[in-house]
């Protein structure tokens, strides 16, 4: 999945880089001369910090380094300490392809490489994707500079089932948009929002799933599936997030969520986690409220639209949501009511490099992917000529 997404993306970028040009403007008005002429255009705006994540380290690294490569700014990209080797083969292959020394630095490195990053004179922009908490660090550590900022943070996206809908695809729908990497995806859909008529039937398939899906290493023959809705579940990346997971687990539990499957370790060696699923799940509990980024499934009932609009729309966080229906009408009058950066309709995780990506709320700054992106590596410079003499 890494792969196809930094292909199309370092392909969508280099396209627009060719195709860039400046807005030609023949301004009227006041202290205007006859024949007086002006352009606006976009220039590199420097030197970009980048700060990556774990989860996705190639295709992170990939959506910060092609649109500033291609608006013109030399980049330092910090990696994940858990991921470093994807983006240092990364870095072999810019120098493979030509790159001038300096234009692309890769530094694996950890958080105290970030702060120094973030806080260097010589970068005029920080673009970061990872944690809330951490990206409010940065904004803070920022607030007395005038550096360009880009956040893509945390999510505790809303998946809404409506009452037409088909329970086969939103079961389908609802284990991809969770379980995928093993739920250690900011946008993961983990509040499903049930209508209550179909309650029953969607936690048995639901469990029933649960219980079915493989949990294996990464070099697994299984996990080599093209096809994302077969893929098997991996392990939590180190042992702090597989003992966070599992707090969360313990979390729900005392809280009085009914644990329907799950909920312990999944093998004897490894950070692997069982798939796990919360029924009867109040908004107001720990894992109704804060990103867990692990295979940690919640279900919750609704009777109403403006209920379950109301109770979606509840939290700090809005970068992902979906909505799963046969009623395209009524799709088109809830997607635009839910607060989030992106609404996937019928499907999920659905990522193209046309698409901007990136949260309302405390899920983020800006945005990744398509023009917006590239947009946001360059500052907006107006150049008026005057009549000559």
């Amino acid at each position: 999945i890494d792969g196809q997404l930094c292909q199309s993306v370092f392909r969508y970028c280099s396209g627009k880089a060719q195709n860039s040009h400046a807005q030609l403007v023949r301004p009227s008005g006041p202290l205007v001369t006859p024949d007086t002429v002006a352009y606006v255009e976009r220039e590199p705006v420097g030197v970009v910090g980048a700060i990556a994540p774990w989860n996705f380290p190639l295709a992170m690294a990939t959506w910060k380094l092609a649109p500033a490569l291609a608006a013109g700014c030399a980049v330092v990209l910090k990696t994940a300490p858990q991921t470093p080797l994807s983006a240092n083969r990364l870095a072999e292959l810019t120098i493979e392809a030509g790159f001038p020394p300096g234009v692309v630095n890769i530094m694996p490195g950890d958080d105290e490489t970030g702060r120094l990053l973030v806080r260097h004179d010589g970068v005029d922009k920080i673009s970061f994707t990872g944690s809330t908490e951490v990206g409010k660090e940065i904004k803070s550590e920022l607030a007395g500079t005038f550096k360009r900022l880009s956040l893509e943070l945390g999510g505790k996206s809303p998946l809404i089932v409506t009452q037409d809908a088909d329970i086969d695809r939103a079961v389908d729908i609802a284990q991809l948009g969770l379980f995928l990497n093993a739920g250690q995806c900011c946008c993961a859909s983990s509040r499903i929002f049930v209508h209550a008529s179909l309650r029953d039937e969607f936690q048995d398939r639901m469990k029933r799933l649960a219980k079915s899906r493989r949990v294996v290493e990464g070099w697994h023959p299984d996990a080599r599936s093209i096809d994302p809705h077969r893929w098997p579940q991996g392990p939590q990346v180190d042992k702090a997030q597989f003992e966070k997971v599992l707090g969360y687990i313990e979390s729900g539990v005392r809280d009085g969520a009914n644990l329907l499957c799950g909920g312990k370790r999944a093998r004897d060696v490894g950070y692997f986690v069982e798939p796990t699923i919360f029924t009867d799940v109040q908004d107001d509990m720990a894992i109704a409220r804060e990103e867990i980024f692990g295979p940690v499934m919640q279900i919750m009932t609704y009777k109403d639209d403006d209920e379950v609009i109301a109770r979606a729309n509840n939290t700090v966080y809005g970068l992902g949501a979906g909505i799963v229906t046969t009623n395209e009408h009524h799709a088109r009058l809830l997607a635009p009511r839910i607060k989030a950066g992106t609404v996937w309709i019928n499907c999920y995780d659905t990522f193209d490099a046309a698409l901007p990506f990136g949260g309302f709320k405390s899920s983020g700054i800006g945005r990744d992917l398509g023009d917006a992106s590239l947009e946001s590596y360059t500052e907006i410079k107006t150049t008026v000529f005057g009549a000559p003499k």
